[in-house]
């Protein structure tokens, strides 16, 4: 009984920290100091039979794991198949297509389905979308970080909250926007989606690609704002991987860490070896800590109890994350979509 108060004490402070509609003097905290909710792989049919349903789930970040197929020219989206398709993304571009529609689609068919069930739900809680560039991207052959901007800027268009928005025609970098806590509202983010991009597992296996998603997405963020053209950006590029104090500084150029305002890593590596993740917020910047059902003491990867994700939640805010992972799909809404206060 007391778990399952705290749980709903947590759910409470979350409407509070959203701002229930119809309640002027609800508070709206900034992007940067909440802590919420995502779906690991939220694209596969196990856990959701059409996408529009991850959706629907409340989660505050969806992940995404796409292949550029150079043969056909088209953005694939799999866990294991470069060729092919296999997930839960639907030949569906109107509302009332959704949920009926052939699945197995490509990324712009993703951004289609999106966008439907924008139109429907108009004042949703900002969405992350977690792309994982699988084998990276491919510029020579069309399939390169302006191709994917083209791609999700004519699909979504001013849903997108974009780079420029942070920067706000203030500031020269991502990096002085976060410290400057420039980031909106939650209340203001109403109805956007955000994009994290990382490196891909092949990529990373890969020991001829020595150019990986994150330094390439870098590069462009930093070449678009020296040509005056920031506002094509449609992706934040992510730090991958869990470290002790700034990883920017040994993995990249100086003239791109000033690019990189999202972290992300494996929160048991974070938590369980004690490292100072207060850097983050300090810098307001957006920490995801995946693999949050394996901080120690471990609990159950596709159903804990509401209990469980209640405290998972807090422990990993207590440490500061912004948004905590894991195989959690079978939660309701009301587990997936809490938000609490960040460390």
């Amino acid at each position: 009984m007391r778990a399952v108060r705290r749980l709903a004490a947590l759910l409470g402070v979350a409407g509070m920290m959203v701002a229930v509609p119809g309640n002027a003097h609800a508070a709206s905290p900034k992007f940067s100091e909440t802590t919420a909710i995502g779906t690991h792989n939220a694209y596969d049919k196990a856990k959701y039979t059409y996408f529009a349903q991850a959706l629907d789930s409340g989660a505050s970040l969806l992940e995404l794991d796409v292949y550029v197929d150079s043969i056909t020219h088209r953005w694939r989206v799999s866990h294991s198949n470069p060729l092919g398709d296999n997930n839960n993304c639907e030949a569906a571009k109107t509302p009332g297509e959704l949920y009926s529609k052939s699945r197995n689609q490509d990324l712009g068919s993703c951004l289609d389905n999106i966008a439907a069930w924008n139109q429907l739900h108009p004042d949703h809680p900002p969405i992350v979308f977690k792309v994982e560039m699988k084998v990276g991207f491919n510029s020579r052959t069309n399939l390169g970080p302006d191709e994917f901007d083209t791609l999700v800027s004519r699909k979504l268009g001013s849903s997108v909250y974009k780079p420029a928005d942070l920067l706000g025609g203030t500031y020269s970098s991502l990096d002085a926007a976060a410290k400057a806590n420039a980031w909106p509202s939650r209340d203001s983010l109403r109805g956007k989606f955000l994009f994290e991009l990382i490196p891909g597992t092949v990529e990373q296996s890969n020991p001829f690609d020595h150019y990986w998603t994150d330094e390439e997405y870098g590069d462009h963020l930093r070449d678009l704002y020296a040509a005056g053209s920031i506002g094509q950006a449609q992706a934040f590029p992510a730090v991958l991987g869990a470290a002790n104090a700034d990883p920017r500084t040994s993995r990249y150029d100086a003239s791109i860490r000033p690019w990189f305002v999202f972290f992300d890593g494996d929160a048991a590596t974070y938590v369980n070896n004690g490292y100072d993740t207060s850097f983050y917020s300090a810098n307001h910047y957006i920490l995801i800590t995946t693999g949050a059902d394996g901080v120690s003491p471990a609990i159950s990867s596709a159903n804990p109890t509401d209990a469980e994700v209640a405290d998972r939640l807090a422990l990993l805010a207590k440490d500061h994350a912004s948004l905590i992972t894991s195989d959690w799909s079978s939660k309701s809404a009301s587990v997936l979509g809490s938000v609490t206060t960040r460390g």
